[in-house]
């Protein structure tokens, strides 16, 4: 079982940014589409952004231009950078693992979650 480990949530102000880790615990990592999930109170479960084996990338249309998914292999570690975010980014995000090499929509293992308001 792979175990994920987020880090970087927190507060920040309207037009600011965050940068989400995941470190994975074992070095299958670079087998795996790896991706962010979000939840906020009251809301379904978004897919926010994915990235397959051999980095390309997708995103929801609503961070589409803010954020950035990226996977380093060597650490197996995923990052989320998000730049411009809003008060509607206030969710808790998750690292999932996919279980396949190119997509996330099918879920094999799931981090704790990392809460992330933006708030004046």
């Amino acid at each position: 079982q792979v175990q994920l480990v987020e880090s970087g949530g927190g507060l920040v102000q309207p037009g600011g940014s965050l940068r989400l880790s995941c470190a994975a615990s074992r070095s299958i990592f670079s087998a795996y589409a790896m991706g962010w999930y979000r939840q906020a109170p009251g809301k379904q479960r978004e897919l926010v952004a994915g990235i397959t084996t051999d980095s390309n990338t997708n995103y929801a249309d609503s961070v589409k231009g803010r954020f950035t998914i990226s996977r380093d292999n060597a650490k197996n570690t995923v990052y989320l950078q998000m730049n411009s975010l809003k008060p509607e980014d206030t969710a808790v995000y998750c690292c999932v693992r996919g279980i396949y090499y190119n997509t996330v929509r099918s879920v094999g293992s799931w981090g704790q979650g990392t809460q992330v308001t933006v708030s004046s």
